[in-house]
């Protein structure tokens, strides 16, 4: 009878038992199954009777499972979460089970040894060991050791056994979630298989060699050993679930990184370095990225059943970057963090307050609803432990002068009134002092060669891509050629860095005159965390070639060929450059205090000019949105030729500090116009006013399992009471994150706290520190420790 015509449950088949004859999982038994033990003993090893088998009755199955009742061209339903699971049968016969069978007689499993602690071989060289979690982690593509125990001694010429891996449910074979790893002779790079390195007494110790493309998440392991009637199988057993993840040390991985240093800074590193402030004030904070901390992996796990996410599609780094990028932020699918920017932060967290990603992800996974609050910074710092956490090695950017291309035209259009004024209503683009996104390291089969490496993926919600907010990946080469046509939203990164800021007349007849370009101000300086260091690293000529280059001018005309290229409704005058110049400086403010603006105009010429300025002082959000005018100011003067005249602007504390935001941050706009000429001129600049410190010290010996006390301080410098305060403490590895509030500090008043820890992490540590109120937040601190092994008895 030929196969096709078999009948179910007979012949070369296997019966699916219970609920599980509605899958698309399928085991095999070699065809001297139905034979005698002297048939069974012929066969070699145990890969080959096995894999013909299979092969023949997966076309049998897909043949039946095409006419079930799913519909469509789907055979089984979607397969989107990590923890939904089946429980596969532990026995799967050919027919009937003979009567009187004794199960005993063949070979069983009796225990599985996984070799999952954290000093154990597994784990150190697969560099796993710092995840706080007890079950067996392994990267991709690397081989491992497990070993098996059965009840007699194993036999290869006659005991056939393998190793399953399933995952989610209607697992099958060419999606890669039901993964059988043959026992063979020698492994071979590339392909799973399962290698016997040794064989004692009734154990058999296994080298398990995974394929570098697998999918990245939770397995379910079983042993499944045949008999002469068919299958049997291991129970469902947690203790042997096992974590697969992305394998940077792996050169047949997807996110393969050649540097040591490297992949121990962007994969291994759990504290992080986020700047931010002003291109001509950068400011620093910690951030505890906390990738290894207890419950992450299951967490980040979590993100990606929440998007109902492929499992198929979790194997590669492309797929991955983009769903954590739409998930990160809760926009429109749910996802893990809100944005506000508003400065109004009811029933939840403002975004200044958190110290890392480990709480926000807890917490999403433990309430399965969006946290709140986010920005830039926040979105940036959990997506980076999303990334690390599963393998892909990734580093947080800030780009100063950030340009939000709103219209897509790659360029940022300032609109000004005839008299200098911006023109609110026109002027849509805007530029945020600066933006963090990420960048994560792989290949990019999908593009030509050459645009592999780090790749931008922001989860800031700021424009719609196919369909959702998220951004990337994009690839920084192709970013810096101006190769904007290659997916994903390269456009849009491009315009952040590399677009011009062009000041536009509108005039009352409607026309509208380009009066000045400046091709230097947005992407002044972009920049991550250095390797090894908490100090900072330039790669702005990563993402762009030096201004003025004919380079840089060939990127953005080629970006401007790819790209949605709008035309401007002009008429195309560029008017002459002017006589006059104009520039202002801001004296260094502190928070609380008065300060000075000075605006210096230089006359080039032999001709004597009058001007009329205007001064626009803003409470601005960091992203570019003003909230509020708090300081305007118009004044006249005389230029008399080739002079230079300075113009002092006395700011007072009074005025702005009723109306500050969450940073605390300054937005100066000078205009004016030589009334001769016509000229109109326009500068703005960012301050960021320096804001006091929150304060940690430690007491006690600072070594693994040893008591140690650590102080937070905070003092009100200003001459108001602070209401509601909050202050939060974090320190991977050494304290798990604490808050606690005090109703009121008044001025001039010191607040302490105490908390008692024990360290549970040796090396470089540190502790972090934040301090919100209603009336003043972005007020950080951090303490460097170096926590010692315990000395061995």
């Amino acid at each position: 009878m030929g196969e096709e015509k078999a009948p179910r449950g007979g012949g070369r088949g296997c019966r699916l038992l219970g609920s599980y004859l509605r899958t698309n999982f399928v085991v095999a038994f070699p065809a001297s199954l139905g034979g005698s033990t002297r048939e069974a003993q012929s066969e070699p090893r145990l890969g080959h009777p096995w894999k013909e088998a299979h092969s023949d009755l997966v076309k049998l199955r897909m043949s039946e499972t095409s006419r079930t009742t799913f519909g469509g061209r789907r055979a089984v339903p979607p397969n989107n979460s990590n923890a939904a699971e089946d429980e596969l049968p532990t026995k799967e016969l050919q027919g009937l089970e003979p009567r009187g069978v004794k199960w005993q007689d063949y070979l069983n499993v009796t225990a599985v040894h996984l070799f999952k602690e954290r000093w154990d071989t597994n784990k150190v060289e697969h560099h796993t060991d710092r995840y706080d979690n007890d079950k067996l982690i392994v990267r991709r593509g690397k081989t491992y050791y497990i070993q098996i125990d059965f009840n007699r001694p194993y036999d290869p010429r006659k005991d056939f056994f393998r190793v399953e891996y399933v995952i989610g449910r209607y697992p099958q074979e060419n999606k890669g979630t039901y993964i059988p790893v043959p026992v063979v002779s020698e492994l071979k790079s590339g392909k799973w298989g399962a290698k016997v390195i040794m064989t004692e007494d009734k154990s058999v110790r296994l080298s398990i060699q995974s394929s570098p493309e697998c999918i990245v998440g939770k397995f379910r392991m079983y042993i499944a050993v045949w008999t002469p009637y068919g299958i049997i199988r291991t129970s469902r057993n947690p203790e042997t679930d096992t974590y697969i993840l992305f394998n940077p040390w792996c050169e047949e991985d997807a996110v393969y990184l050649d540097d040591e240093k490297e992949r121990e800074e962007y994969v291994l590193n759990d504290i992080g370095v986020i700047f931010y402030g002003d291109a001509n004030d950068i400011k620093t904070r910690s951030w505890s990225y906390g990738q290894f901390e207890d419950g992450i992996l299951d967490a980040c796990l979590f993100v990606m059943d929440k998007a109902q996410m492929d499992l198929s599609g979790r194997g590669n780094p492309i797929k991955v970057s983009r769903v954590g990028s739409a998930m990160i932020n809760a926009k429109d699918d749910d996802g893990v963090l809100v944005g506000s920017w508003d400065n109004i932060y009811a029933y939840g967290v403002p975004p200044s307050a958190w110290t890392g990603s480990v709480d926000i992800l807890l917490e999403y996974q433990s309430s399965e609803n969006p946290v709140r609050y986010g920005q830039c910074w926040v979105f940036a710092g959990v997506f980076n432990t999303f990334l690390r956490c599963l393998g892909i090695p990734a580093r947080v950017i800030t780009n100063y002068f950030s340009a939000h291309d709103n219209d897509a035209n790659l360029q940022m259009d300032i609109f000004l009134e005839e008299d200098g004024n911006v023109n609110s209503k026109l002027t849509k683009d805007s530029v945020w002092n600066y933006h963090c996104w990420n960048e994560a390291w792989m290949t990019r089969p999908d593009l030509p060669v050459g645009f592999g490496g780090w790749q931008a993926v922001d989860s800031t919600p700021q424009e719609n891509s196919d369909g959702m907010y998220r951004c990337g990946p994009a690839s920084v080469q192709a970013i810096k050629h101006g190769h904007v046509c290659f997916q994903f939203d390269a456009p849009f990164v491009f315009a952040e860095v590399n677009s011009d800021l062009v000041y536009i007349t509108a005039k009352k007849d409607g026309t509208h005159v380009v009066e000045a370009v400046d091709a230097t101000h947005i992407g002044k300086l972009i920049v991550t965390k250095q390797i090894g260091g908490d100090g900072m690293m330039d790669i702005t000529d990563t993402y762009k070639f030096q201004e003025g280059q004919e380079e840089e001018r060939l990127a953005l005309e080629t970006a401007l060929m790819y790209g949605a290229k709008k035309p401007l409704h002009t008429d195309d005058v560029t008017k002459p450059r002017s006589n006059i110049d104009m520039d202002f400086e801001v004296e260094t403010a502190v928070l609380g205090k008065d300060f000075k603006l000075t605006i210096t105009f230089r006359n080039n010429s032999s001709n004597r000019y009058t001007i009329t300025a205007y001064l626009s002082g803003n409470i601005t959000f960091y992203t570019g949105v003003s909230k509020e005018e708090f300081k305007k100011e118009t004044f006249d003067l005389t230029l008399e030729p080739l002079a230079f005249k300075k113009e002092e602007v006395l700011i007072r504390a009074s005025e702005y500090m009723g109306q500050l935001l969450e940073q605390a941050s300054l937005h100066f706009f000078v205009t004016a116009r030589v009334n001769e000429t016509k000229d109109i001129l326009a500068k703005q600049k960012s301050s960021v006013l320096v804001i006091p410190k929150v304060i940690l010290k430690v007491r006690g010996a600072q070594i693994v399992g040893s008591d140690m006390v650590v102080t937070v301080e905070f003092t009100n410098p200003l001459k108001e009471t602070l209401q509601n305060v909050w202050l939060y403490l974090e320190g991977p590895g050494v304290i798990r994150s604490k808050r606690k509030m005090f109703n009121e500090i008044r001025p001039n008043s010191t607040v302490q706290w105490e908390e008692l820890c024990r360290p549970w992490v040796p090396g470089p540590r540190k502790l972090i520190a934040s301090m919100s109120s209603d009336s003043l937040r972005h007020v950080y601190g951090e303490l460097d420790l170096q926590i010692q092994r315990r000395p061995s008895m």
